[in-house]
């Protein structure tokens, strides 16, 4: 009888350690899945980056512009490098940007320096403190008699003056940039306007709303030893998040919309009204790309009147626009069909008909350019090949 007590007492120990150690490994794996949900694997990837305070200047960065155009190390001649510092893509990518705002104020200033175009503000009565955009325009651009060229650029951190800040970086300033276009126009004496699309709003420091308090707790538990409570956890998480990450606090900006410009389409109806319709050109010529080309759709069905008496023609380059679900009536298709034609990335050769099913404005061939794993292809097109183009489609159809 002893013997089966200490039998039975043995196979009760045996079966209550191995459920104390199926409740510890449960509890083990349910610590271990919490712990991983917690980890925010793009912050485990900032541990330990260096500061994200870089130059404000190219002479910073150790860059400049060459005789072609090119940006290169001033001291090897090397192109820039993304990859700057192994491993770290969120401090290299916030490198490249921080570059990137550097391209966009050397643009402003070829634009103003080399191409002379005068900067007009935006909204045209706005106020000392609301938030502006503008945007480029030659001196004649309002009193040209003949001609003027409207340039509108595709979406993106682009701003005026730029085609693509990649290729203005990676390439030359001739690739990625406008000013090709716009001192061909000029030479061809038109008068131009450079639209802003993309600068759509105010960036600014979010300030922390102090107005917003706590919800009263249901519990009867002081407000004192609740904060106290509270504190203890917050603690308890910061030890527990500092095991494993230590990320850098990036300050929480918001946009505040600048007025009648907070989107491409309302900066393109805006920029119509209250410059291009007023200006004395009987002829206006537009290039738009990508992002471009749909504004200026939207532009048409918005002011179609007036825009069939004024433009004679439109070159668009890779357009996004859809006429169908901009909901374009029949007679702004057939005005396209008439006065526009679309370059599109294409293997064919250059000008040869692609997707002929589709019923809008032509699309033909951009040709095999050097840049067409950019889905760009301004380096190689000139203002002739875009622009007299439909300017000659215009006039076949448009004799008169």
């Amino acid at each position: 009888m002893p013997i089966r007590a200490s039998i039975f007492l043995f196979c009760l120990v045996r079966i209550t350690m191995a459920q104390l150690l199926a409740q510890e490994e449960k509890e083990k794996t349910t610590a271990l899945k919490d712990l991983l949900s917690r980890i925010d694997l793009d912050e485990l990837m900032k541990k330990d980056e260096p500061p994200l305070n870089f130059p404000e200047t190219l002479d910073g960065f150790e860059l400049a512009f060459n005789e072609h155009g090119q940006l290169r190390h001033i001291h090897t001649g090397e192109p820039f490098v993304f990859n700057y510092k192994e491993d770290l893509h969120r401090w290299n990518q916030k490198r490249y940007e921080a570059l990137g705002e550097i391209i966009t104020k050397y643009v402003y200033e070829l634009l103003e320096n080399d191409c002379n175009l005068k900067k007009e503000i935006l909204p045209v009565d706005s106020t000392v403190d609301e938030p502006k955009s503008f945007i480029y325009m030659s001196e004649d651009a309002l009193t040209n008699p003949e001609k003027i060229m409207v340039l509108i650029q595709g979406s993106g951190v682009v701003r005026a003056g730029q085609w693509a800040r990649r290729l203005i970086i990676n390439e030359d300033l001739n690739s990625g940039t406008q000013i090709p276009f716009i001192n061909r126009a000029k030479e061809e004496g038109y008068g131009v306007i450079v639209l802003n699309p993309n600068e759509n709003s105010l960036e600014v420091e979010k300030v922390p709303d102090s107005a917003k308090k706590p919800s009263p707790d249901a519990s009867d538990e002081p407000a004192e030893k609740r904060e106290r409570k509270e504190e203890r956890e917050n603690k308890k998480k910061k030890d527990f998040y500092e095991k494993y990450r230590n990320p850098q606090k990036e300050r929480e900006m918001e946009h505040i919309p600048i007025r009648e410009n907070s989107t491409p389409e309302e900066h393109t109806l805006y920029v119509w009204d209250h410059f291009i319709s007023k200006s004395l050109a009987k002829n206006i010529f537009i290039v738009a790309h990508s992002y471009g080309g749909l504004s200026f759709v939207n532009l048409m069905i918005q002011r179609e009147a007036e825009v069939k008496n004024h433009v004679r023609a439109v070159a668009m380059t890779d357009s996004v626009h859809n006429v169908w679900h901009q909901e374009a009536n029949k007679s702004i298709r057939d005005w396209l069909r008439e006065h526009c034609c679309n370059w599109v990335s294409s293997p064919e050769p250059l000008d040869t008909l692609v997707d002929p099913m589709l019923n809008d404005c032509p699309r033909v061939s951009a040709g095999k350019q050097p840049h067409m794993h950019h889905k760009l292809h301004f380096a190689s097109f000139t203002l002739y090949s875009l622009v007299t183009k439909s300017i000659f489609r215009a006039k076949v159809s448009n004799p008169a």
